[in-house]
């Protein structure tokens, strides 16, 4: 069965993302690398489709429709996807949990049809299923099953995720898209509108800045889980931990300006970072 123009123009367009990832860095044994690279090549390529957005929302759906439909038959080898028969081996040899990868497709179709957020529980919600599960996922791989453990990273997750959402303020203002609790924003005297004008006054400073410091203080209470992981692993999680939080200190550099300033990364940042990563916290 052949698919419809679009998913397959997707899937030669996503596919790049197999090769470019960012976390499997040189600090994995190759063979999880590999394992890690399909997890993050299914994250991406549905997130890209529900991203697509000169593709109606109900096709969208659709398109993701098919690709959990792809996913569920890679777990019989019968995908007509090479990479997702790929992932659908890793799964079952590495007895990863399937529903992970249903709850990573769910936040995706939400992103389809959701953009606004009426209080913080439903970000956490959103959060759950959208970065959680991939930290779930890694842990799976190096059989890591420990509840506390993956209670721990959801917290890093979700703070990463959050870190996200800050640093990409006005990329998703562009596809009409809020990622901030509208019940808080009366607490704060903002109004949508001050986000969707890049009003930065001294009050959406401040709440900036109140959303920066929880997404700190999640991070930190997901830390714990250093403790607990060993060797090449330990190591690529706390670089990625401390990647987040250099993202935090440049949106505080930048007075927590996000409306106009989008904070990144260097290559000497990513340097600096290493060298940390390689040294206690």
């Amino acid at each position: 069965m052949g698919y419809p123009s679009e998913i397959s123009l997707a899937l030669g367009k996503f596919s790049k993302h197999y090769e470019n990832f960012p976390v499997a860095s040189f600090l994995l044994p190759s063979d999880q690398k590999l394992k890690i690279k399909l997890i993050y090549w299914f994250a991406r390529t549905a997130d890209d489709i529900a991203d697509e957005g000169h593709i109606a929302a109900e096709k969208r759906i659709d398109l993701l429709n098919q690709f959990q439909g792809e996913f569920l038959k890679s777990l019989n080898h019968s995908s007509e996807i090479s990479y997702m028969n790929q992932l659908g081996k890793v799964v079952i040899s590495d007895k990863l949990s399937p529903e992970l990868f249903l709850k990573l497709l769910s936040a995706f179709k939400q992103d389809v049809t959701k953009n606004r957020y009426f209080n913080f529980e439903e970000i956490l919600n959103y959060c759950n299923r959208s970065a959680n599960p991939v930290g779930r996922l890694v842990l799976e791989l190096f059989k890591y099953s420990n509840e506390e453990l993956m209670n721990y990273s959801d917290k890093i997750c979700t703070s990463l995720q959050l870190i996200n959402f800050i640093q990409d303020t006005q990329i998703d203002l562009k596809k009409n898209r809020l990622y901030y609790p509208l019940s808080e924003f009366q607490d704060f005297q903002i109004t949508e509108q001050d986000f969707f004008k890049l009003n930065f006054n001294p009050s959406m400073r401040e709440y900036i800045k109140f959303n920066v410091n929880r997404a700190q203080d999640l991070m930190n209470q997901g830390k714990p889980l250093l403790n607990f992981l060993k060797g090449r692993l330990a190591i690529e999680i706390k670089w990625t931990i401390l990647g987040g939080e250099e993202i935090l200190k440049k949106i505080k550099k930048a007075d927590f300006n996000v409306m106009t300033v989008r904070p990144t990364i260097s290559k000497f940042d990513y340097s600096k970072i290493f060298i940390r990563s390689l040294l206690r916290l």
